[in-house]
């Protein structure tokens, strides 16, 4: 797989990012999060996209799969119930790789049922930031 462009969607409220709970979610916001992972890899070309909407992230996901080679997804609350979304992933066939800012089971219980995870190539958590640096890093030991 030559890795040369990664579509990385955001679910609902990560827009808040820098924020909304910065204990648990960073200082960054979502812009600086989006620009720190462009500039770590200058020879990948992302297509960052957010929404709070359950319908248009399955969109992007149904939109972009002829145009990326790899996803990375957050969807914030709906990775432990969207089975829609976890249809959506396993219907495209496109590599992806789930991530989450927080570390997940350090928190409430019904964030460590993650419905998409089985469909992801891999699931990265705890890691703030950074986990988005070791998803793309997965994806480049692939090429």
């Amino acid at each position: 797989m030559k890795l040369n462009k990664i579509l990385l969607i955001h679910g609902p409220n990560l827009n808040l990012l820098g924020m909304r709970e910065t204990d648990i979610y960073g200082q960054d916001s979502q812009q600086e999060l989006f620009q720190f992972i462009d500039s770590s890899f200058p020879k990948i070309a992302f297509i960052f996209f957010q929404s709070n909407h359950e319908g248009a992230i399955i969109d992007a996901l149904h939109n972009h799969k002829d145009l990326v080679d790899a996803i990375i997804i957050n969807a914030g609350a709906l990775s432990h119930y969207s089975y829609s979304i976890r249809d959506a992933i396993k219907a495209i066939n496109i590599p992806t790789i789930e991530v989450h800012l927080s570390n997940i089971d350090q928190r409430e219980s019904f964030r460590r049922n993650l419905v998409f995870s089985e469909v992801c190539c891999d699931t990265i958590f705890g890691k703030g930031k950074h986990g988005y640096i070791d998803a793309v890093n997965k994806f480049k030991d692939r090429e």
